[in-house]
């Protein structure tokens, strides 16, 4: 006789289910603890967007490495502690990469084409390459001293960790869900943003689908061979998806304006081209050492331009919004960090440059400062209040 049967003595245990760490009783006994994302609690990408945009106003301002070291692993540590399984989310190793190319070039550049620093440690004295009279103030070859190596490598991880925090932005925020929080008059350049944004991680999924399917029938999925047979698949699926997307987005009514007068259509892209040009003027005056007097109130006219613009590109949007995102008391927080970091990095540069922008010459080894240091670690705050992702999330219903 079975134990599992009706008449045994000791019938087989009940399985237990397994429970969401988020909705059971540990739960409730961590009132402040931040709970599972779901999709009614999912944080709002702006406030991802605006964390990650403030650690890049920061990493801007500065050269120190230390600094910038210390950025780049606020970042990834967030992106480890709340990166979900989505498809976009694997795109935060490919900016690291990105970023270590960069530093590469910018070295290969500094020893081959030289450096406007002087220094006085010689490394090595390449051939250098004569040049024609117009082409003055360009070097190829000559002397490579360790002080201009190291001001190109510095300046290389500026640039890095400038990459490195948007990637940060595309590994974390939703595409799909920022879409959706466009407004009206950029709906239409949003999706055509979103759609080129999912499609390499999308293709890369594929390849990898491909490639595994492959080694399991003991075929080669390396080399040329290996390949040409991947390429031909993707390629037709990637059609195939490209072709199933517009009929779902014709079938849905994209594209579809209202009809609004010719004066308010010149009033809007009179505004929306004037507010774009205004804010370009003054993020770069924020991000340069020069512009911050005229950088903050050139932004602010330009946003307010913008924004009206938007408003009344809006109205030739017909739709309708499905569930909305809410912008919480977390997505707050988040976006507060960021902009509390780039804030302390700017305040630190109008009163200790030196500190943020160490020497070359004579060498030095960086130190750290001590409270731009402290307020960079606010960045981790997203680490702590932003939903925590689910512990076993489905990568195909994230992409959808």
């Amino acid at each position: 006789m079975s134990s599992t049967g009706a008449g045994s003595p000791h019938p087989a245990p009940r399985p237990r289910l397994a429970r969401d760490p988020g909705t059971g009783p540990s739960a409730r006994r961590r009132p402040l603890a931040a709970p599972r994302a779901h999709r009614s609690n999912a944080l709002h990408p702006g406030a991802w967007w605006l964390w990650a945009l403030g650690l890049g106003t920061a990493a801007s301002r500065t050269t120190n490495p230390l600094l910038l070291a210390l950025l780049i692993g606020v970042a990834g540590y967030v992106v480890a502690a709340r990166r979900t399984s989505a498809p976009w989310a694997r795109s935060y190793g490919a900016f690291v990469k990105l970023g270590l190319a960069v530093i590469g070039i910018r070295l290969l550049f500094a020893v081959f084409l030289g450096s406007p620093i002087p220094g006085t440690h010689l490394l090595v004295t390449l051939p250098e390459v004569p040049l024609p009279e117009w082409a003055q103030g360009v070097r190829i070859g000559g002397r490579v001293t360790v002080e201009g190596l190291v001001f190109a490598l510095y300046d290389g991880l500026k640039l890095a960790a400038l990459l490195i925090c948007v990637g940060a932005a595309n590994a974390l925020a939703s595409p799909a869900r920022l879409l959706k929080s466009l407004p009206g008059a950029l709906y239409e350049a949003g999706v055509a943003v979103v759609v080129a944004m999912t499609f390499a991680p999308h293709l890369i999924a594929d390849v990898r689908r491909l490639r595994a399917a492959r080694r399991l029938r003991g075929r080669p999925d390396k080399g040329l061979r290996g390949l040409a047979q991947v390429g031909l698949p993707v390629l037709e699926g990637a059609l195939e998806r490209s072709v199933a997307l517009a009929a779902a987005m014709d079938a849905r009514g994209y594209g579809r304006t209202a009809e609004v007068p010719a004066a308010v259509r010149r009033v809007t892209a009179v505004l929306t081209l004037g507010g774009l040009v205004g804010v370009c003027a003054g993020t770069y005056g924020l991000l340069t050492a020069d512009g911050a007097r005229y950088g903050l109130p050139v932004l602010l006219a330009g946003v307010a331009a913008a924004l009206g613009g938007l408003w009344l590109g809006g109205r030739r949007s017909v739709r309708t919004r499905y569930r909305p995102d809410v912008w919480g008391v977390r997505a707050w927080l988040v976006a507060a960090s960021g902009v509390a970091v780039a804030a302390v990095m700017i305040r630190a540069g109008s009163y200790d440059p030196s500190a943020l922008a160490p020497g070359v010459v004579p060498l030095a080894a960086p130190t750290l400062p001590l409270w731009p240091a402290a307020g960079v670690l606010l960045g981790l705050l997203p680490a702590c209040v932003a939903p925590a992702p689910p512990l076993a999330e489905t990568p195909s219903k994230e992409a959808s």
